[in-house]
């Protein structure tokens, strides 16, 4: 888990309501589970899979709020309407992030993407300084022209980060991804809205307490740090199986509602 200069920790985190406010103690306590002990009967390694029975419930509900579901989304993947969503929050300068994107991504992707289960959403996140920010806009700009996750594919590969991200490593990059027009790419990396973005998503970041990157949330549960494949095979997992419940309950307290009204027609 990699974590951010002095300068960048210092700012404060924005609140989003009581509810998400809590979320820097659940981050905080997911940065523990990602370093305590792994054995099998620890909290650490089971905090994540039990969230549901957690009494921290309604925590989790509030940060599932930050699926932005939204259909046009050049940073997601996934149907918008997959019964989880997992957010990830990063950088380009982050070894750590890499990790997650060249060896434990591609695997969920095929395994829970591709059938329908799992929705990812990137926020980005960047806290190393002007680098990490460039890298940023332009990995927003590359997303206008449909190619982020390539320019993400990029950006991540082994060796990449060592290169820098300055304007013409950019631009490379931004070619290796297969961006058509490079001259407007070039323009949006440098344009307000790009700014705009990711200053979005990085006050996002710091709003539920992430500290460091990469940072998770699986349906609002906080995962942090390139976990193994199987913490978020476990994570997303439960998190389907809960949705599975909860949409069975409430079908059955529709159907209860249902005979309740056709009973009190009848009476009448």
């Amino acid at each position: 888990m990699s974590t951010p200069s002095s300068k960048s920790a210092s700012k404060k985190p924005l609140i989003y309501g009581a509810v998400v406010a809590l979320a820097a103690g659940l981050l905080g306590y997911a940065s523990y589970a990602a370093t305590g002990p792994k054995d099998s009967g620890s909290a650490a390694s089971s905090s994540v899979a039990e969230a549901g029975d957690d009494p921290s419930a309604d925590v989790y509900a509030g940060l599932a709020g930050l699926a932005r579901r939204d259909a046009g989304d050049k940073l997601a993947q996934g149907r918008t309407d997959a019964p989880v969503v997992l957010i990830e929050y990063a950088d380009f300068k982050c070894g750590y992030c890499g990790v997650f994107a060249r060896d434990t991504e591609p695997a969920l992707i095929k395994k829970y993407v591709q059938d329908g289960t799992l929705r990812i959403e990137w926020r980005n996140f960047p806290i190393f300084g002007e680098e990490s920010e460039a890298a940023a806009r332009a990995a927003w700009a590359a997303g206008q022209q449909d190619r982020f996750w390539e320019f993400h594919r990029a950006a991540y590969a082994e060796g990449a980060k060592e290169k820098g991200f300055g304007k013409d490593r950019l631009k490379e990059l931004a070619g290796q991804a297969g961006v058509k027009d490079l001259a407007r790419f070039v323009r949006d990396t440098d344009g307000a809205a790009a700014a705009e973005a990711v200053r979005a998503d990085q006050e996002q970041g710091y709003g539920i307490g992430a500290t460091s990157t990469p940072s998770f949330l699986i349906n609002g549960r906080p995962v942090a740090g390139a976990q193994p494949m199987e913490t978020f095979t476990r994570a997303i997992e439960a998190a389907a199986e809960a949705e599975k419940t909860k949409d069975t309950k409430d079908a059955k307290d529709a159907e209860g509602t249902q005979d309740s009204e056709g009973a009190k027609d009848t009476a009448k």
